[in-house]
């Protein structure tokens, strides 16, 4: 091995840690969208790093808009309390594997459908990064052959898949395609209802408007009876 060659690697590691992690990405040729999850090309301690780039990035934004991080006692620190949020909390789904989640086999033979919700979910308009708040419901059409999950994990699975930049349309999809490939049901359905802030805070700033979707799968979209029995059962406001 050359010379050269050999300091690659500490070569790289001079470089920020977007950048490696980006193009780590673009040599496995993978997407790395507002919604999608990068935790397999993010190495140990490299969001710690990403962490201060972030705040630093975030400080510059405070100055460009003309506050005085110096002497406003109250903006000292913002920069590091946003970019925590962002990294930990609101895109946390974007930077860390999905949840563990026990699968356990239908041991019953169960082909009852069953419902889960309210579950609270929180996330993040892509276009303005302001906050949809929300809730869904989940129902399953389980076979003999399908993985059962706890209770618990339906709701950890839906954190993971929502903290992150989404449009919610997108976010059901993904959420049913987790789901489904983990549980493999006869049938999945999900119903998400949410209230986008970026209707609220800012452009036509309606404070009643709601947004509802829906996604069908397996015998949900070719069996009616039980797509009304589903949609019946869930709380009428």
């Amino acid at each position: 091995m050359s010379q050269q060659s050999s300091k690659q690697p500490q070569a790289d590691y001079r470089l920020p840690a977007s950048t490696r992690i980006r193009e780590r990405l673009k040599g496995a040729q993978r997407r790395f969208h507002a919604n999608d999850n990068i935790a397999d090309f993010i190495e140990p301690g490299e969001l710690d790093e990403l962490l201060d780039e972030v705040a630093a990035k975030m400080h510059d934004v405070l100055h460009s808009l003309v506050i005085d991080t110096d002497s406003d006692h109250n903006t000292q620190d913002t920069a590091r309390r946003v970019a925590k949020m962002y990294l930990n909390e609101v895109f946390r789904g974007r930077y860390v594997p999905q949840p563990s989640v026990t699968e356990f086999p239908n041991a019953e033979r169960l082909n009852e459908l069953m419902i889960v919700g309210p579950i609270t979910v929180r996330s993040a308009c892509s276009h303005h990064l302001c906050p949809i708040l929300g809730r869904l419901w989940i129902g399953v059409m389980p076979n003999e052959h399908s993985n059962l999950i706890g209770l618990s994990k339906y709701a950890r699975i839906a954190e993971w898949v929502m903290s992150r930049p989404q449009i919610q349309e997108e976010a059901v999809i993904q959420l049913a395609n987790t789901l489904q490939d983990k549980m493999s049901p006869d049938g999945l359905a999900i119903v998400m209802e949410a209230d986008h802030f970026c209707m609220h805070w800012r452009g036509v700033k309606d404070s009643n408007s709601q947004m509802v979707n829906s996604v069908m799968r397996g015998v949900f979209l070719t069996n009616p009876d039980l797509r009304r029995e589903f949609l019946s059962l869930l709380p009428k406001k």
